[in-house]
């Protein structure tokens, strides 16, 4: 007996209760629906490679069942398809030799691909149709996720993705129409899928650079450093301007009034020649603590390739034209290591500087502390 409308049709009921009683519910691909839109796939191909009737009834009967197995394993479904297949044929009276060809046609899906009737042709061309469809990488995640849910596999998107283009580069369309139309839009789902890995890696690549990257916590500890030494060197600079006022006021005063009294006390000579040093020492040592250090202002390409400069202080570009100065700052803020490194250096510097303020301020208060007291010492030993 040959396949007819009533056993299609049949068919249709028997697969379609089978899957929507059967199918597990961790599976979003191999369901009904996928079942159905081979169906369709089928009919079309067939339509367009000219079938045969009997031909597309076989057709049509092996697109029904040819992911059936799927309800009783997951690898070698293809063996389990066929044998349901079989079975119920042979329950609706199908010659023997039909019942082989819907068979063969099933069998002919599984991977690697090589059917050699036209109806297996048409069938492997109809369940891989959809790499050629713009809804492809739709059907990709159900399928990516229906691996991952019936623990057949756990992959990520970009080695999901590897497989798929292994996948579209090994496939090979069997029937003149697929040739002809559907290997176009195939390659182009390709190229995106490619697009796709290397976006991921770009990212990937970036994500890896940012998180080698400094913290916010880094940038502000260079900013509360920086402002805490600002503070500082403006305490010390206050402090050096203090002793150099008051030392300089007590010079005046003492030329103005001390001296003049040279002639009628010349005892307080002395005393006051000690103490005008002294407070001369303090200034001297005061005005050193202030003094600026300024180097040459100019530097080469190649200490910037080198990272040799700090590009923070003024003291090493002030002589450089504008032109060149841009070009170092760009490669230093193009350059995370670089100018972070050019933060440590400039905070270094700063603390070098701070240092030697407070080191000479440190001298000049002493100096002026015991030249008053050796000072006032020497008046009371002159008078008394």
């Amino acid at each position: 007996m040959k396949i007819n409308e009533t056993i299609i049709r049949e068919t249709e009921k028997f697969v379609t209760g089978l899957l929507k009683n059967e199918t597990p519910e961790t599976y979003s691909y191999h369901t009904l629906d996928h079942t159905l839109e081979v169906v369709k796939n089928a009919v079309f191909i067939g339509t367009k490679e000219n079938l045969q009737e009997d031909e597309m009834s076989i057709l049509r009967v092996a697109a029904w069942f040819h992911d059936v197995g799927y309800i009783k394993t997951y690898k070698g479904h293809e063996k389990e398809s066929a044998a349901i297949a079989a079975e119920f044929l042979e329950s609706q009276g199908v010659d023997e030799n039909i019942c082989a060809s819907v068979a063969e046609s099933i069998l002919a899906t599984a991977i690697p691909r090589n059917p050699e009737s036209r109806i297996a042709r048409v069938l492997c061309e109809a369940d891989f149709m959809h790499l050629a469809q713009e809804n492809y990488f739709e059907q990709a995640k159900k399928l990516r996720q229906e691996q991952k849910n019936a623990g057949i596999r756990k992959l990520k998107k970009t080695e999901f993705d590897k497989e798929s283009i292994k996948l579209f580069e090994e496939h090979r369309w069997h029937t003149t129409y697929c040739k002809n139309n559907l290997d176009e839009p195939k390659q182009k789902n390709l190229e995106i899928l490619k697009e796709r890995i290397a976006k991921r890696a770009t990212k990937a690549k970036m994500k890896a650079a940012k998180s080698k990257s400094y913290s916010r916590g880094v940038d502000s500890m260079f900013k509360l450093t920086a402002r805490n030494q600002i503070n500082l060197s403006h305490i010390a600079d206050n402090k050096s301007n203090i002793l150099i006022s008051l030392n300089g006021i007590i010079i005046s005063l003492a030329l103005a009034t001390l001296v003049s009294k040279f002639k009628q006390e010349p005892v307080i000579i002395v005393p006051t020649i000690i103490f005008i040093l002294f407070s001369l020492s303090t200034i001297v040592l005061a005005i050193l603590s202030t003094r600026p250090n300024i180097s040459s202002g100019k530097f080469t390409r190649e200490d910037i390739k080198q990272k040799k400069v700090n590009l923070i202080f003024f003291g090493n570009f002030y002589n450089m034209a504008l032109e060149e100065y841009e070009w170092a700052v760009a490669e230093m803020i193009n350059d995370d290591p670089y100018l972070y490194s050019t933060l440590t250096k400039d905070q270094y510097s700063l603390g070098k500087v701070l240092a030697k303020k407070y080191h000479l301020l440190r001298w000049a208060y002493n100096v002026f502390m015991v030249g008053l007291v050796i000072s006032v010492g020497a008046f009371l030993f002159v008078f008394i």
